[in-house]
């Protein structure tokens, strides 16, 4: 069965489409099959940034390893059984119908509480949380007390995660294994950033998660949406600069988030 990565946070904003592009393709590059789906129905900028990449490389004359994206099916009423949710089973004919061909599914999440979110976490095999460096994104995670900042308990989003736990753990499937990216860090050691890192660590024993850098705040990467590219692509098309300082820094991001992720049967060669 195909391994299925969540990329998915309840704050819009924290760079998650960003991680699932740069995520979905490496693992295409390495030769891996690679599926994707777009959960947020309204902006799906995981789909636009797609749709943008294959149009690039279209009229570039490219060929660049590109993972395989699909529209959620339509079902109608009459097609659901007695108390079946519909959003339920059109994400289950997505995912089911990527198993057959792909290696990975990755799933990019709204930035909100939404049903097929929910869903799509109890799936999850690999779940990936980007959360920008502030107290404003980890009240997602956890509760602190403003005096102290000690942790007072988990928060809504945390809360998810553990029903997620919960309903695989029922079904007889292997736990989630859970990845928080501290990401957009700035480049400076400030002291918040020291007390955000203290508080992560400290909640990370206590609910569960693997916590990883993830990417500086960066001009190029939004450079590269419209064109639909990712740092791995630059050399091959021959993007001027391409190798300056900071693209061969965040490049080396990626790479360290693919060894920190440790998926089965990736072998990193990028």
């Amino acid at each position: 069965m195909a391994h299925i990565i969540i990329v998915g946070n309840e704050k819009g904003g924290a760079g998650k489409s960003t991680v699932s592009m740069h995520v979905a393709t490496a693992l295409s590059r390495m030769g891996l099959r690679v599926g994707a789906l777009d959960l947020d129905l309204r902006q799906k900028t995981m789909a636009r940034y797609l749709e943008n990449r294959l149009a690039f490389c279209l009229r570039e004359g490219f060929d660049l390893p590109t993972p395989e994206y699909r529209e959620l099916p339509s079902v109608s009423d009459e097609d659901l059984g007695e108390g079946e949710n519909m959003y339920d089973r059109r994400l289950s004919l997505a995912v089911s119908g990527l198993e057959e061909t792909c290696d990975f599914i990755l799933i990019d999440c709204p930035g909100s509480h939404t049903r097929l979110s929910q869903v799509a976490h109890s799936l999850a095999d690999t779940l990936i949380t980007p959360m920008n460096d502030s107290f404003i994104d980890f009240d997602l995670l956890a509760r602190v007390d403003p005096e102290t900042n000690k942790i007072q308990g988990p928060s809504v989003y945390s809360e998810m995660v553990w029903n997620a736990r919960q309903l695989r753990a029922s079904a007889g499937l292997k736990p989630i294994d859970w990845v928080v990216l501290r990401n957009r860090l700035g480049a400076q050691n400030m002291h918040n950033k020291k007390k955000i890192g203290d508080a992560m660590q400290e909640l990370s024993k206590r609910i569960g998660f693997r916590v990883s850098p993830g990417f500086s705040e960066r001009v190029i990467f939004r450079e590269l949406f419209p064109r639909g590219l990712t740092l791995l692509d630059l050399k091959e098309i021959g993007v001027k600069n391409a190798l300056n300082i900071s693209n061969v820094a965040a490049r080396q991001e990626v790479r360290d988030l693919m060894k920190t992720l440790d998926l089965p049967g990736v072998d990193i060669n990028f």
